[in-house]
């Protein structure tokens, strides 16, 4: 379970104003809003990477402000996560960039990060890239490198920034039918920030939607749907004009 308490950040200017969130256990959970809301702000805050002003934010079960070093990297061994532009090494090979959460984590035989490497590959439909460099490989190759990436650790929480951003309409929707595949038979706590929403509408079992940096929804996709929030209403079904 991911839980968000009252949590602010500012940079140049507040960003994130008093964010509540919380995603159960096993949940796919789809964070929408209008550009510079926070979202991504959000997912960074979850894995440590950048620490809110003030707030809690907790994973498990853990605070996660109160760790640092070593045990901040423990918690962080467990969540994994698909950057919005990727976030490929050019210089290492598809098998290379897919292994280097294990070997940046985790001290295993290479025996056993070759095997899950293969596994992953097979997983995403990308048998026979491993030698690939990312520079060969097209836009929906690189967000199946970058989700086997996120996944091969078998982190019991996945985060998803931007998965299909700049992928045509056919090949999103295989994106996400893919990580709603992995979620279903991890039992992984994702969240999942996109703007593709008619796709990602989908296979979300809940929703939150994000405004100026607030969370001004949180429910069920049918909820979403049917929510008479001015704001959300307009947000979910891509209204043209309204009070966004």
């Amino acid at each position: 379970m991911i839980r968000l308490k009252s949590v602010y950040k500012a940079f140049d200017r507040p960003v994130l104003r008093g964010v509540d969130l919380e995603v159960p256990q096993g949940c796919l959970y789809g964070l929408i809003g209008p550009g510079a809301s926070g979202k991504s702000l959000t997912l960074k805050v979850i894995t440590g990477l950048i620490r809110p002003d003030a707030g809690r934010v907790s994973v498990d079960g853990e605070n996660v402000l109160a760790l640092a070093g070593a045990e901040l990297q423990r918690l962080q061994s467990r969540i994994g996560m698909l950057f919005q532009n990727n976030a490929l090494f050019d210089f290492m090979s598809v098998a290379e960039n897919i292994a280097f959460p294990l070997r940046r984590l985790f001290d295993l035989p290479e025996a056993e990060i070759s095997e899950r490497v293969r596994e992953r590959l097979e997983r995403v439909s990308l048998r026979g890239f491993e030698e690939r460099v990312p520079a060969g490989l097209s836009g929906g190759q690189k967000k199946r490198v970058g989700v086997a990436r996120a996944t091969i650790t078998r982190a019991n929480v996945i985060l998803y920034d931007e998965p299909a951003a700049g992928l045509d309409p056919v090949t999103s929707q295989r994106i996400f039918e893919l990580l709603k595949h992995e979620q279903r038979a991890s039992g992984a706590t994702v969240v999942m920030v996109s703007s593709d929403l008619e796709r990602l509408l989908t296979v979300t079992d809940r929703v939150g939607v994000m405004l100026k940096g607030r969370l001004i929804f949180d429910g069920t996709t049918e909820q979403a749907f049917a929510s008479d929030n001015p704001y959300v209403h307009q947000f979910v079904h891509g209204l043209a004009e309204g009070p966004l």
